[in-house]
């Protein structure tokens, strides 16, 4: 008897439904060919949800979520809505309340995606980063005092507990063992790189340095150890980028270094990120925003939404269907779509949905 994975299915603001509609439709596609079901529900959660009821999340969102195995997102953000309301009310209170404490971003630029990097080819972006997704700045710690006078202070502070620490390493080092460089036949080593500031950060990176060589010596010896600085990082992933193998660092840190990694694989449009609880329900999206002025256009490109389908099968150990998605997805990079960009594709966005699942 095929197997069932119960999918709650987040369209959200702006074209989020138009690409997850093309996503659930290569889904779908997956799933027959390879054997599974989708049970398939569909939440409203989002800015027209918000300006209707004046409700960002119901009260039982999250235990509504833990009755799924994965969480498939579009995209959240509307013009009529203050920056941060929907973004802290869903996204952020989704990961935190569903303890999704791994930000899994795979850098890679497909063929015949266009690189802004002279000279680098596929083979030399193809990394992963894997960022702490529940401590740092975004836990709110801090405050503001004298509002509006001139002696106003504000102050948001960079927390972590060793407990976050280790669970997060660990789970990058067991991440490095089964899918770095040289478990692909791509290095000699698998690499786990500790990306940080200890020059300055020195309280919290301290933290995580001695976490971070204390578990590899202990726990993980077949694995190589790196550390570089964020800013450093920052450089090298636009001057030599196939140094890197995995990194992983914390939540500020991680939030910044992919997007500069996400233009470098041909921009937000390919770019798709997983919100991981290894323990519980997980959450998958592409990375670019919600794009409302191209609403209704069928102009947005579909592929990082695709894409964050292909990592939603692949955490749920659907490794054929995911293979075969990351191969219609390269073929159709390769060889269909003349840009990434809005409008510029060749296709509309239902007609690429329509290339990735024949090819699937």
């Amino acid at each position: 008897m095929s197997k069932t994975y119960r999918i709650a299915v987040l369209g959200g603001d702006g074209t989020g439904p138009e690409v997850t509609r093309e996503a659930v439709k290569v889904l779908r596609v997956a799933a027959q060919k390879f054997g599974f079901q989708l049970d398939l529900h569909d939440y409203d959660y989002g800015a027209n949800r918000y300006l209707r009821t004046g409700e960002v999340l119901p009260a039982n969102a999250a235990d509504e979520m833990r009755q799924h195995d994965a969480i498939l997102l579009g995209a959240i953000g509307h013009p009529d809505v203050k920056p941060g309301i929907l973004e802290k009310g869903i996204l952020l209170a989704l990961r935190f309340a569903l303890d999704q404490y791994i930000n899994l971003r795979p850098v890679r630029l497909y063929p015949g995606v266009e690189c802004p990097l002279k000279g680098k080819g596929p083979r030399d972006i193809d990394y992963v980063v894997v960022r702490e997704n529940s401590g740092d700045v975004y836990t709110g710690a801090g405050g503001i005092m004298m509002k509006g006078s001139p002696h106003e202070v504000a102050m948001q502070n960079m927390v972590y507990t060793r407990a976050q620490v280790d669970r997060c390493l660990r789970w990058a080092f067991h991440y490095t063992r089964k899918y770095g460089k040289k478990a692909r036949g791509r290095g000699e080593h698998n690499t786990l790189a500790l990306v940080g500031k200890t020059n300055v950060l020195t309280f919290v990176f301290d933290l995580w340095e001695r976490a971070f060589h204390e578990m590899g010596e202990r726990e993980f010896p077949d694995i190589k150890r790196d550390y570089y600085h964020v800013d450093a990082t920052c450089m090298w992933m636009v001057k030599s980028p196939e140094w890197f193998d995995v990194l992983v660092t914390a939540n500020l840190f991680g939030d910044i270094i992919t997007d500069l990694a996400a233009i470098t694989q041909g921009g937000l449009g390919i770019a798709a990120g997983g919100n991981i609880n290894p323990e519980g329900v997980s959450m998958f999206e592409p990375m670019g925003g919600s794009a409302p002025k191209y609403t209704g256009k069928n102009v947005i490109n579909p592929l990082a939404a695709i894409c964050a389908g292909m990592m939603m099968l692949e955490h749920l150990g659907e490794q054929k269907a995911a293979n075969a998605i990351n191969a219609a997805v390269s073929d159709v990079c390769l060889t269909k779509v003349k840009s990434l960009a809005a409008g510029k594709m060749g296709y509309g966005t239902i007609e690429v949905g329509d290339l990735v699942a024949e090819r699937v």
